[in-house]
């Protein structure tokens, strides 16, 4: 580098040292004078320091060095400042330098946490392996038709693997088992053939009632050993029905009745008592089946009807789905290792676990869901199964807590080979083998529902870090909380359930996984109307904003009309907008709150709401882009918690599902066509006093598009809104119109005018009821149609339309200054809280009304 170099500080000394400026400049230009200039001469930190004693350049122009260079300097470093200061920067090549740069401060960003039942707490949510996650699923065991206690695990489930996928953007690799050899399934399997085969040999009325009597001793017995309050009652019914039946056959085959009328009363006792017989069958000659194809087609067929409910429900299916029937030879070797390395033992052909010794050794703990649940036998023997608790049984194991990795099957069971001879996998261990073969010795994710904690669950982590000598074969254990119906306990034993298919007979997919989403997914949920209804009520909330944001965007427009200027009202929306965003991600961090999250977004669209309601009482366009913005927000939103199952741009979609057409994008521009006519012909007709076409045009509104799920919404002295809506409840509406109105006109039959203005003459006494009657219904009419239309307006929206009252509102569109920007009394503001208070009582009151049957 050309230049000075520390070999000139000597001279710098000399020259600093001079405490006369004008003597100290002239002997630094000389110094300056006797150095080369050539492209590329830097300074050293020996010139700044020289340049820097100086107040200014030199008034002498003789001294054209030190004003030059001192020029340079100060250009490079902004200005006078104190030598060594550590904004300085280092030396240059005569490029001005950028100044130093420091992150601006904020928040630490919120981390997701799930609770995990391992710990009972809310933990930082951490894979093993960066993005990817590994996560097992309990599926269901397919002896039956699935109920909604299958659909709160799986939708719940669905949502949390969604989010995390879709929305945090973890890799999940989910994997599902489905459970087809189980004690519930063998025992149900063979009364279903046994009572087929009982029914096929078509018994006689007298051998029927002989062995109804016969299987209701046994009966009488077990209910009368029955302690379950639940369970007894349950059995209390099914004598009565039993016993209710029978009656009539038995009075019939004292008559010596035959024919139709006796075949009718054998097939309602056979109806009725199917499951007594069943179970008296099954005890009688269960152990005379032994086609295994009889043990796999009950849980085939369920298994297919459970995909079909799943896929109905817009749960997505498993990446990997596990049978047990296809896994038995893993479950054998699985065993064999837990067993080798000692904490298994075979005793009379089936394999226990020693939880003792488990419990015993270092690194180990048995019990680590529900540790205060080890040692309650009454769980215990439900997890070993029906076929699996006699005392014979229960005599094989060294302790009471030691449960079945292997049973040795009994005659009327199915059966494989192994080591210990043949029998049958233990439920705990499926999962367990299944789990391992595809995930290894450690999965971050194990879901299942609440009741499977213990001991399910706590037997599966004993037995998997036995087989894997480990203590972390699960990171994180989520359970779905449990569900009521009416607040009653649901239970497919007891016959108190409703099935996914009848629950969809009610309600779309979408308003199911609505209500599910309203309640926090570990929590009890209650399966009831109101639950229903407040998730009814949320999708017709955000549905309105979503078609209202689709007439706006379909208002014509050139390309740069779509970017409108923004004022106070814009920003502060923007504002709602980007803080209701970060709430809802805070929301889906902490143990991915959906329930917060939708409330967040209802009050995202309240205060678009307000927005829209505010502008267009002022006649002036709401911004079609912001809206837009939010608009889109939500629908992504709502497609990542599977809420939206078609592929639809914006809102809720609007045809049949699955279907490649969209309705809406097809239909939309003749219906605008149609709608736009119409109003022309309207202005015309009220322009002309032509009645006849008004009553045409409210025809084709009230009447004639209702039919094809269109509703016209005409607004004074604004365009005629056009929206898609479902055709039921369209027609539910239109059936409460015409029922008010039928109400009003009943009043008025008496002596009531034609259509052609013809009145029928009455008497001067009946003319004067009819005149009354008439104007107490006009009255009457009146009141309602103003009640009507006060309940309608949402509380937040009735007083901006007040502006000549009210400047100011807060996000509740309750009013806080008034017309002249004074701010309201407290008096004033508590007069005004009440009134709105009162609005959100009447307004909720039409909510109900159109939920349960139809207001527009």
């Amino acid at each position: 580098m050309a230049g000075s170099t520390e070999d000139q500080a000597p001279d710098y000394r000399s020259i600093l040292s001079i405490s006369d400026e004008a003597a100290r400049v002239r002997a630094l230009d000389q110094h300056l004078s006797t150095r080369s200039y050539v492209q590329g001469f830097s300074l050293s930190q020996a010139d700044v320091d020289a340049f820097r004693q100086l107040s200014g350049p030199p008034a002498d122009a003789q001294l054209f060095h030190v004003a030059r260079w001192f020029r340079h300097v100060d250009a490079i470093l902004g200005g006078p400042q104190a030598t060594g200061s550590p904004c300085g920067p280092p030396a240059s090549r005569g490029r001005r330098a950028q100044p130093q740069w420091a992150p601006p401060a904020g928040p630490e960003p919120c981390q997701l946490r799930l609770y995990n039942s391992l710990t009972r707490s809310k933990d930082v949510f951490v894979p093993q392996d960066g993005k990817r996650v590994t996560w097992y699923c309990c599926g269901p065991t397919v002896y039956d038709a699935s109920h909604m206690g299958h659909a709160r695990s799986y939708i719940s489930f669905d949502i949390l693997r969604r989010v995390l996928r879709d929305y945090f953007n973890f890799d999940v690799f989910y994997c599902m088992n489905i459970t087809d050899v189980d004690d519930k399934i063998i025992r149900r399997a063979r009364q279903n053939y046994l009572f087929e085969r009982y029914r096929e040999k078509q018994p006689s009325a007298a051998q029927l009632l002989e062995d109804v009597h016969a299987a209701l001793q046994p009966f009488a017995a077990k209910l009368k050993e029955t302690t379950d309050p639940d369970k007894k009652q349950m059995l209390e019914r099914l004598e009565r029905a039993v016993t209710r039946a029978a009656e009539p056959l038995e009075e019939a085959v004292r008559a010596s009745l035959a024919g139709e009328e006796l075949d009718g009363r054998v097939q309602v006792l056979l109806a009725e008592a199917k499951d007594l017989l069943s179970d008296w069958l099954d005890s009688t000659h269960g152990s005379e089946v032994t086609d295994n194809s009889i043990f796999s087609q009950l849980p085939k067929f369920w298994e297919a009807e459970f995909h079909k409910d799943m896929e109905a429900l817009n749960v997505l299916p498993p990446d990997v789905l596990t049978r047990v029937s296809e896994y038995v030879p893993e479950i054998v070797d699985f065993v064999q290792k837990i067993m080798d390395n000692g904490y298994g033992y075979a005793s009379n052909g089936s394999v226990y676990f020693d939880t003792v010794k488990f419990a015993n050794s270092e690194g180990h703990c048995y019990g680590k869901l529900v540790p205060e649940a080890v040692g309650d036998q009454r769980a215990l023997q439900e997890g070993e199964g029906d076929l699996s608790i006699s005392a014979e049984r229960l005599s094989e194991k060294r302790s009471p807590n030691d449960f079945a990795l292997w049973k040795a099957s009994k005659p009327g069971e199915p059966s494989w080979p192994c080591p210990w001879g043949r029998g049958r996998p233990g439920w705990h261990i499926e999962c367990s083998a299944m789990a391992g073969t595809l995930l290894g010795a450690s999965m971050d994710i194990h879901g299942g529902g609440f009741d499977l904690r213990f001991p399910h669950h706590d037997n599966e982590l004993a037995q998997s870090e036995a087989y894997f000598e480990n203590d972390c074969w699960v990171r994180y254990f989520l359970h779905t909380g449990h569900l009521t119906i009416a607040g009653c306990k649901m239970s497919k034993s007891l016959k108190n359930f409703i099935t996914i298919k009848d629950a969809l007979k009610k309600h779309s997919a979408r308003q199911l996984r609505l209500a599910f989403l309203m309640h926090a997914w570990k929590d009890t949920l209650d399966y009831s109307s109101n639950t229903m209804e407040s998730a009814l009520q949320y999708e017709r909330f955000l549905n309105e904003f979503f078609l209202n944001v689709k007439d706006l965007l379909r208002a014509p427009g050139d390309v740069t009309g779509q970017f409108e200027k923004w004022e106070g009202e814009e920003t502060e929306l923007n504002k709602c907008f980007y803080d209701k965003k970060a709430a809802v991600h805070e929301a889906l961090c902490d143990n991915v709150d959906t329930r917060t999250a939708l409330e967040e977004m209802r009050a995202l669209v309240s205060q678009c709401n307000l927005y829209t309601a505010a502008r267009k009482a002022a006649r002036r366009r709401p911004n079609r882009a912001l809206l837009a913005s939010v608009a889109n927000y939500l629908t992504h939103m709502l497609k990542i918690f599977g809420a939206i199952e078609e592929e639809s741009p914006l809102g809720f979609p609007v045809g049949a599902p699955g279907t490649s057409l969209s309705l809406e994008s097809t239909v939309m521009p003749y219906l605008q066509v149609l709608s736009e006519f119409r109003e022309g012909v309207r202005s015309i007709a009220r322009e002309r006093r032509v009645p006849e076409v008004l009553q045409l045009s409210d025809a084709l509104r009230d009447d004639i598009l209702p039919e094809l799920g269109v509703r016209l919404e005409d607004h004074e002295g604004l365009p005629t809104v056009v929206k898609l809506v479902d055709r039921d409840t369209l027609l539910r509406e239109r059936e409460e119109k015409k029922r008010i109105l039928r109400k009003d006109r009943s009043l008025l039959v008496n002596c009531e005018a034609d259509r052609c203005g013809v009145v029928m003459r009455c008497p001067p006494v009946e003319e004067e009821k009819r005149r009354k009657k008439e104007e107490a219904a006009r009255k009457r009419r009146e009141q309602e149609e103003a009640k009507l239309a006060k309940m309608k307006v949402p509380p937040g929206e009735m007083f901006l339309s007040e502006s000549d009252k009210y400047s100011k509102f807060d996000e509740n569109g309750l009013p806080t200054h008034d017309a002249e920007g004074k701010e309201l009394s407290k008096g004033q503001a508590k007069k005004l809280k009440k009134l709105f208070e009162a609005q959100e009582k009447l307004h909720k009151e039409y909510l109900q009304l159109v939920q349960n049957g139809g207001f527009p």
